[in-house]
């Protein structure tokens, strides 16, 4: 092993700097999206490591981060449902997990928001009126936010069916 390749939870051919400069440059795009900066680290370091699971100590290590930042951080990504938390089996420690359909599955968690803004929606054109410019607005946004309902339902429709030509069935857990 040079002195730039170390073992490592995901094998001995992981350069630790190669990854980190992924993690934080991936991160960077995300937070630019608008996602918070450390949800957006521990997602994507998540999402480089082989297993796509990791310890919160593991990801304090790998990010040099306290395990409240951890903590915070996997709360908002559970919350958007890109990542799961599962016990380890045999002890009390939690693995944090994405999964490889997580952006999926994010998408999809989209659906109730997308209808709890419609009926918001309907609420303000009901209350403000159909003929007020105010009304009208939210109208537009009302249909705005039905067609991309509909849109959506046939283009996850559409991806399941692309996965699995490019990928096989999916496996239990991803």
């Amino acid at each position: 092993m040079t002195k730039d390749e170390t073992q490592t939870p995901d094998g001995p051919d992981r350069d630790p700097e190669a990854v980190s400069r992924f993690v934080e440059q991936f991160a960077a795009q995300l937070v630019e999206a608008g996602m918070p900066r450390m949800p957006a680290r521990i997602f994507v370091a998540l999402l480089s490591s082989d297993a796509g699971a990791l310890t919160s100590a593991e990801l304090g290590e790998q990010l040099r981060v306290s395990p409240a930042a951890v903590s915070g951080a996997v709360r908002y990504l559970t919350q958007q449902h890109m990542v799961t938390r599962e016990r380890e089996p045999g002890t009390r420690r939690d693995i944090f997990r994405v999964h490889s359909n997580q952006w999926y599955e994010a998408l999809g968690s989209r659906d109730s928001v997308l209808k709890r803004w419609e009926n918001a929606m309907r609420d303000g054109v009901a209350n403000l009126g159909e003929d007020t410019p105010a009304g009208r607005r939210l109208l537009e946004t009302l249909a705005f936010f039905e067609f991309i309902q509909g849109e959506l339902a046939g283009m996850m429709d559409r991806w399941r069916a692309h996965r699995e030509s490019l990928f096989g069935p999916p496996r239990n857990g991803s």
